[in-house]
C-alpha cells in the first residue's frame, strides 16, 4: 500500500492506494474508500521467480478451521471473514438444501449462506453483528 500526503487549497488529504486491477485503483482520502476508474490499466510489473530451496515448515490452520463436527452432522462455515448481518432460522428449524441460513457482509458485500443438505438445525453458533473469520463454524445440522 502506498500513502501520499498533499495539501490542496490549504487542505491537507492522507491518500492510500490499497489495490490495484486493471483500471480501477482502491483508493482511501481521508478514511474514506473510494473507486477511482482510470483512463487506462497501469502496466503491472511483471514478477521475478527464483527457485530457492527452503526449510519445510508446518502452518497450523486458524483456530476457526480446526473445529470439527461429528459425523453425520453439516457444520455451515464462513467463507470468508466478515459479519453476521442476519440468521434466517432458529435451533429446531427444518431446512431444504439452497435455503438461506446466514447473511454475511463481507467487503461491503451482502452474500446469502444457503444450506447445503435438508435437516434439522442443531446448533446457532455466532448472533447478529458477530465478526467471523473464515471458516468459522456458524451453524450446525443434522
Amino acid at each position: 500500500m502506498k500513502e501520499y500526503k498533499y495539501k490542496i487549497k490549504g487542505v491537507p488529504y492522507e491518500v492510500k492506494i490499497k489495490d490495484i486491477e486493471g483500471n480501477i485503483a482502491k483508493v482511501e482520502v481521508n478514511g474514506i474508500d473510494f473507486d477511482v476508474e482510470m483512463e487506462k490499466p497501469i502496466a503491472q510489473p511483471q514478477p521475478v521467480v527464483r527457485a530457492v530451496q527452503a526449510p519445510v515448515k508446518t502452518v497450523e490452520a486458524p483456530k476457526a478451521q480446526q473445529e470439527t463436527v461429528s459425523a453425520g452432522v453439516y457444520a455451515l462455515r464462513s467463507p470468508l471473514p466478515g459479519t453476521v448481518v442476519d440468521i434466517k432460522v432458529a435451533v429446531g428449524a427444518a431446512v431444504k438444501k439452497g435455503q438461506t441460513l446466514v447473511v454475511l457482509e463481507a467487503m461491503k458485500m451482502e452474500n446469502n449462506l444457503d444450506s447445503e443438505r435438508d435437516g434439522k438445525v442443531t446448533e446457532i453458533k455466532v448472533n447478529k453483528g458477530d465478526a467471523v473469520m473464515e471458516g468459522t463454524i456458524l451453524i450446525t445440522i443434522e
